[in-house]
């Protein structure tokens, strides 16, 4: 036996996870509000803004993750949390490949998302938002450019995926006894969290792809390469097209389409080749060699 669930209940776990995830929404929300008044024009102050978002993404995602695992979940929590090989090896490759076929139709929401009728308030806060994430991916040299790649792709990849695949993805899950139901809320709680609404479709979008890959899958590392590759592939745009930090390429609906058809493909794939179902992973409270999905 690997371990073994100290709170078996789902409905306990998601109000344990909501304990330990209300000071993430408390300072994501302070956040949000006190980016827009530091001057980035400042010697400095875009290189301290950019560790202060790692040390954001460690604060507000991870450790949330990590409490939760520990207090559910008697040793080996990242395992619980879904650090485990996948099904088969051709996904970790295969979760790459869908990341980058799934940006046109990624462009193709956003351009719909655009077109919904929000404030111009919020408008202006995410051009606002957009000029502070311009600042931080700008690049003198190609160092900066790895660093921003460890900064905005590598870390968000990580702790992101640990508390909203790895964590709350498990529980609404087991909440709902749904695979797709929660894996569908966790995207639109992932989209939302970002506080960027002009982003809000194609976020929720790649939100459901990135968790059918883990739960496809069984293992949180597929949800990982994906969303570095989505974040990588960014950093490198902006840093040679800094115009796409508030706008994205114009794709027709037959490229969207397509992706959309290749993204699904894929999916199909994962769940052609997997032995994950809702009783093999919640039907015990043993973590075992057998039952390595346990969450």
């Amino acid at each position: 036996m690997i371990g073994h669930l100290k709170i078996s209940s789902p409905w306990r776990q998601l109000a344990l996870l909501i304990l330990v995830s209300t000071p993430l929404l408390a300072a994501t929300l302070f956040n949000s509000g006190t980016e827009a008044k530091i001057d980035l024009t400042k010697p400095g102050v875009a290189e301290r803004l950019k560790w202060a978002q790692v040390l954001g993404s460690i604060s507000f995602f991870f450790l949330p993750a990590f409490l939760f695992a520990a207090f559910t979940f008697r040793t080996r929590q990242f395992y619980f949390l879904g650090f485990k090989k996948p099904e088969k090896p051709n996904m970790y490759i295969l979760s790459g490949i869908i990341a980058l076929v799934a940006m046109p139709a990624v462009f193709y929401f956003g351009q719909l998302n655009q077109m919904l009728p929000i404030p111009e308030s919020l408008r202006q806060m995410e051009m606002e938002a957009g000029k502070t994430m311009g600042a931080l991916q700008q690049v003198k040299s190609s160092f900066d450019i790895f660093v921003n790649l460890f900064i905005i792709a590598v870390v968000p990849a990580i702790c992101e995926e640990i508390y909203f695949r790895g964590a709350l993805q498990r529980v609404l899950i087991n909440v709902t006894r749904s695979p797709w139901v929660g894996i569908i809320i966790s995207a639109m709680v992932f989209s939302a969290l970002h506080f960027q609404f002009l982003g809000f479709i194609p976020r929720t979008y790649l939100g459901i792809v990135l968790g059918a890959l883990c739960w496809y899958s069984g293992s949180l590392w597929t949800a990982v390469i994906a969303h570095f590759v989505i974040n990588a592939v960014q950093v490198v745009a902006v840093a040679y097209m800094p115009k796409y930090v508030n706008e994205n390429p114009h794709t027709p609906m037959l490229f969207a389409v397509i992706s959309l058809t290749a993204v699904v493909a894929i999916i199909w794939y994962f769940k052609r080749n997997s032995n994950v179902s809702w009783s093999r992973v919640y039907g015990v409270n043993d973590l075992n060699a057998t039952n390595q999905f346990i969450a």
